[in-house]
């Protein structure tokens, strides 16, 4: 296994209430939806999906649980290690995307756009968000095409889920490809809609992970044993049927069912 580089915290970005933006002083070579092993001195590893900012790489971190309270903890110039980056990327197909992001899978979905959007690609967003301060990297979206953000409150754009409008966009468009990050349960329903409309969609999932390139299998799901670090984080709609586990459960540390 690769040693972490050890990256030194340039700028620390307050995207709301429970994220923040870590860029570092170095650069990765990655596509987007790929992520990286980022170390802690003390509170091991835990995979991050990458974000390219400022001409170098950024993380985008939801406080959560004890790694991610240390992350949030971490001042501008502290020290981490990166390794990666690592897995299967967001692939552009034809030339209208519609893109669903809910909460910190914003990350990903803002990776993806953004490298499409250099590709000729007309971007449709719909992003998800509890309230309006919850909306994240919303400046950035804005630059990628058009963008429909959703808040559960009301606070902000449309009242009500990211699927309910994408329903109701895909009654009066059509596009080539359907990619998406969040709530697996959203995703779900995405994936759903997408097959009703006969679209072809991307999901980007989330296992806890160990090791980060399929040695382990911490990560694999049921019932093909595919390992989300190695064969995912994305995978194509029609993989998706062989993981019976999706929307339904994950299992935790233990192995566990949650």
């Amino acid at each position: 296994m690769e040693k972490p580089i050890i990256c030194r915290i340039k700028e620390i970005i307050e995207e709301s209430p429970t994220v923040k933006t870590f860029i570092l002083d170095k650069y990765f070579d990655f596509k987007a939806g790929q992520f990286a092993m980022v170390w802690i001195p003390e509170v091991n590893e835990k995979p991050l999906g990458l974000l390219k900012t400022k001409n170098s790489i950024s993380f985008g971190v939801a406080k959560v649980g004890e790694f991610t309270e240390k992350m949030h903890s971490l001042k501008e110039g502290d020290l981490i290690g990166v390794r990666g980056p690592y897995g299967t990327s967001f692939e552009p197909l034809g030339d209208k995307v519609l893109a669903v992001a809910g909460g910190i899978g914003s990350v990903p979905i803002l990776s993806a756009v953004e490298e499409f959007l250099k590709k000729g690609i007309s971007i449709t967003t719909i992003l998800g968000g509890r309230t309006k301060d919850e909306l994240l990297y919303l400046d950035r979206f804005q630059k990628c095409g058009k963008l429909h953000p959703c808040t559960d409150d009301g606070s902000f754009g449309y009242n009500g889920f990211t699927t309910d409008k994408m329903e109701e966009i895909l009654k009066n468009e059509k596009f080539d490809l359907i990619i998406t990050c969040g709530p697996e349960i959203m995703m779900k329903k995405v994936v759903d809609i997408a097959n009703k409309y006969n679209i072809p969609v991307q999901v980007s999932l989330e296992r806890y992970m160990k090791c980060g390139i399929g040695i382990c299998g911490q990560c694999a799901v049921d019932d093909e044993g595919l390992c989300v670090c190695k064969d995912g984080p994305v995978f194509w709609g029609d993989k998706l049927k062989y993981i019976s586990e999706f929307g339904k459960y994950k299992r935790d540390a233990s192995g566990k069912i949650v």
